[in-house]
This record gives structure tokens, sequence and C-alpha cells, in this order.
């Protein structure tokens, strides 16, 4: 196999792994081009396991990444979310694990882990390494390694239901809230709630959304009740992203995409991406 068909081999898996740790397909790609010119400068002859060799690096730029793009956040507008992609560009998604942590619910829980937390969660839930190649990817011991993956799990599950719903009760989930909002029904949409959800929406300075996140049914729904009484729903469209039914509707002149995170059956967090240069890899399905 050429030194090109090797590195060709494993891209998705680079790619989704470096998305994974930077909720960023732009910079995901920047990381795996500069993995791919490492890769092409290096002799070979000295690598026993390619997809080893090829994980450690992508992981070490991302992480270096990741660091520099946590200062870059802070300064955002509003809230940041992940830029959603299309399920084909997430990486494999062969498990339960490799979907959940694509999810853009993931994602942004994510963001409150430190760099070597997240890179210590994704290695191990979504790719399986052993704890001795991600403490060497970290740069740690393999006591650490392990902390720090039992850290980010239990930061991770906080306020999160251990059973994911389906698909299916994940877009009728969605479907019901979309009629509810879309009717201006607020009953239904206390029901679909959950009493601790939370609201991010994100304009990136270039749309106008909420500056920062919403908490509590209450204030929730009576965001939600000034945006309805302004700005009807329209044009509304159940898609995927990320491996999950997601929502794409108009408010105003603007095209959103709505994502949601269920526990006990009920929204426990609404994402919103308005931000027209994070939509530009999804589109409604046709």
């Amino acid at each position: 196999m050429s030194q090109v068909e090797d590195f060709e081999a494993h891209r998705a898996t680079l790619t989704g792994l470096a998305y994974r740790l930077l909720g960023s397909m732009w910079d995901a790609e920047d990381v795996v081009q500069e993995a791919w010119l490492r890769w092409s400068g290096t002799d070979r002859s000295d690598i026993e396991e390619p997809r080893a060799f090829l994980v450690t690096v992508v992981s070490r730029l991302a992480l270096d990444q990741l660091r520099s793009a946590r200062v870059k956040r802070e300064a955002y507008t509003g809230p940041w979310l992940p830029e959603p992609v299309t399920t084909a560009e997430a990486g494999p998604l062969d498990t339960a694990e490799l979907r959940d942590t694509v999810s853009l619910a993931t994602l942004h829980l994510m963001e409150r882990l430190s760099p070597p937390e997240r890179a210590a969660f994704v290695l191990r839930e979504a790719f399986e390494l052993p704890y001795d190649q991600i403490a060497e990817i970290v740069g740690t011991s393999v006591v650490n390694a392990r902390q720090l993956h039992h850290r980010a799990s239990v930061r991770l599950s906080e306020g999160r239901d251990r059973f994911r719903p389906s698909a299916g009760e994940h877009a009728r989930l969605l479907t019901r809230f979309i009629e509810a909002a879309g009717g201006g029904d607020l009953e239904a949409l206390t029901e679909l709630l959950h009493e601790d959800v939370v609201s991010w929406s994100d304009g990136g300075g270039r749309v106008r959304a909420a500056l920062r996140p919403i908490h509590g049914r209450r204030k929730v729904l009576a965001f939600l009740a000034g945006l309805m009484s302004r700005y009807p729903y329209g044009d509304t469209t159940l898609g995927e992203a990320n491996g999950h039914p997601v929502l794409w509707t108009h408010l105003g002149e603007n095209r959103q995409l709505v994502a949601i995170d269920v526990d006990e059956g009920r929204i426990r967090g609404l994402y919103t991406l308005l931000n027209p240069d994070k939509l530009l890899r999804v589109r409604p399905s046709s």
C-alpha cells in the first residue's frame, strides 16, 4: 500500500477524532492536513502501526489547537456552539459511543472539560484506546489518564439520562416541539420541556440571538413565547446532523438548526444555531 493509500485508509477516522476534540470541522480538517504533511515526511519503516501513529499525531495537534481555540471562544459573541456536520462527515458511527460522542449536545458539554480531559474521554469512549496509549498521547501517567477519563465521564453525565432515546423517539419529540411552538401552544411546550431546561442560541454576532444561556422552564417558555409572537416559525423540516435528528426552520428571515438533548423523556437542552458561517456544511433534507 502506498503512503497516500495508507493515509487515506484512516482519513475518516482521523477526521472524526479531530472533530470530536475540536467541535469544528474547519479546524479538524486543518489538523488532518497537518498530520498528512507529517506523515508524508516520515520514514514509514520506523512505524509499526500506522493507525496508532496517526491517531497520536492528530490527537496532539488537536490538543494544541484546542488550547488556543478556547481563548477565541471565550471572546465569541454569545454562546459558542459546535459546528454541525452531516452524519457522513462525522466519521465512523458504528457504536452507540461513537454516535453519542459526536452529538451536538455532547460536543457542547465537552467544552466544559480541560483539553486533557476531553482527549482522554474521546480516545477512551469513542476509540477504545488503552490507558497506556492515552497517557502517551496526553503526556501523563497511566494512573492520571484513568483519572482524567473518570473526571470527564462524571462531569458529562451530570444531569443527563443514562438511557439515550432512539432516533425515532428523538425525532418524535422534535416534531412535537415544533408543532407546539408553531401553534403557540404554551401548555404543550410546558409538558415537553424539562424543569431544568437550558436554551443556547448561537448567532456569533452575525445574526441577532440571545447573548446568554436561558435557564429553567419558566424563563425558556417566556423566551419562546416572545419569539413566537414576533417571528412565527415557518418552512419546518426534520433532518439529521451529527448522527441525530435535528430541526430546520426559519425565524423571520434567518435559517436555523435546532437540536435537543433529552432527559427523562423531556427536552433538557435546546441548541439553536443561527450563525450562517456554521451552517455551510449542512442542509435540510430535500
